[in-house]
């Protein structure tokens, strides 16, 4: 796949963003969401991440929009604040023509820029032959947990892997105090 533009999503993107996103959740098993958000939710959940100063990136390609990414946190209380969880989700005509490696390894580059020291991915349906599964360790994650039989969507129990990512020397060092998510976390103007 040439001719691939990474670039910052913005708010025109999120029709064909939530078309993508209603596949994997109507089809997929990626998604532990049973149905597809409204375009309304999409905006919302859209205008929190990048209104946090967190990551979210789409994919262009001669044939229009073809993927999105985006790093959120992982969870909201403060000392997991060095810890982003990605997304990634691929139209299925670009599936399986390594757009999502593209894609996870620029919102990896994106996340060390703002200095986070970790990056959790929660797979769904993490099977060992998973295509996320075998994107993640690609890219050096390793596994880091398992969760047996934690989702029940079409018509079968789903096992939830975790994987994950070191960056910026992990745990070697202390935070960096000029990081983006320390400086957020101590109230200052932070823009991406």
């Amino acid at each position: 796949m040439s001719s691939i533009v990474l670039r910052d999503a913005v708010e025109n993107d999120l029709d064909r963003i939530a078309e993508i996103y209603a596949d994997a959740v109507t089809i997929g098993t990626a998604s532990y969401e049973l149905e597809p958000p409204t375009r309304a939710e999409m905006s919302a959940r859209f205008a929190t991440l990048r209104g946090g100063g967190f990551p979210y990136i789409v994919a262009d390609t001669p044939d229009g929009l073809a993927g999105y990414a985006y790093a959120g946190p992982f969870r909201p209380r403060p000392a997991y604040r060095f810890i982003v969880e990605d997304s990634i989700y691929i139209a299925p005509a670009a599936k399986g023509q390594g757009l999502g490696a593209k894609l996870l390894e620029e919102l990896i580059g994106r996340s060390e820029a703002l200095g986070f020291r970790q990056m959790i991915a929660v797979i769904g349906d993490g099977r060992p032959e998973s295509p996320s599964v075998r994107l993640h360790e690609k890219l050096g994650f390793r596994h880091a947990g398992k969760l047996e039989g934690s989702g029940y969507k079409h018509g079968r129990w789903l096992d939830t892997i975790f994987m994950q990512l070191t960056m910026n020397g992990g745990t070697d060092r202390a935070p960096d105090a000029e990081s983006w998510p320390e400086r957020r976390f101590r109230g200052e103007a932070v823009g991406q």
